[in-house]
């Protein structure tokens, strides 16, 4: 089993290399299962989605989750013990992060407080380590996640603490991985 970690920036071409990565790896016999983590809210995000599902084609089981994994990949799971474990790819961890912090509707993201923001640090982690541990049920997992380190520090409250809460997160993800790719304008560089 092996657990790769693709970060690189938005467009960057992380989710094309991610996936022709896991499809390298599928020995024929396996099915390739893609967990979707994003929400569509609105028509930008639709037509996202739209050329991520043409551009996979037929080649994958797609799952829409971003939470309670075990419940939303049960199914899989479960045919991954009668037969060979299967690959998964997850698209993506910010995506995933992101959906998890909005559901905290009562912060003001304009004067949040420590004890608002320790109760989503705590989901978060929650749901990253239940994302980490269905890793074990399946061949090769691929993880992407979008870098958030690289740019200017945002100038308000919430997208400070997405940074932040994300950055800590794609650390913990990339320490369980075994490989780590950075993918910049579509060239991918291993980096671990």
């Amino acid at each position: 089993m092996a657990i790769i970690y693709v970060t690189g920036g938005a467009k960057s071409g992380k989710s094309k290399f991610a996936e022709d990565l896991l499809l390298s790896l599928n020995d024929g016999k396996q099915k390739n299962v893609y967990l979707a983590t994003s929400v569509v809210f609105d028509e930008e995000m639709q037509k996202k989605v739209e050329l991520h599902k043409a551009r996979r084609k037929d080649n994958w089981i797609t799952v829409e989750s971003y939470k309670n994994f075990s419940q939303s990949l049960e199914e899989v799971m479960n045919e991954n013990k009668k037969n060979k474990k299967n690959n998964m790819l997850v698209d993506c961890l910010t995506n995933m992060i992101s959906n998890i912090i909005f559901e905290n509707e009562e912060i003001d993201w304009e004067k949040p407080e420590k004890n608002q923001l320790e109760k989503c640090d705590e989901n978060v982690e929650k749901e990253v380590q239940n994302l980490c541990e269905i890793f074990k049920n399946f061949e090769n997992v691929v993880i992407v996640s979008n870098e958030v380190g690289m740019g200017l520090v945002p100038a308000y409250p919430l997208g400070r603490y997405f940074r932040e809460i994300a950055g800590r997160m794609n650390q913990f993800v990339a320490e369980k991985s075994d490989e780590a790719y950075f993918v910049v304008s579509g060239i991918s560089m291993k980096i671990k």
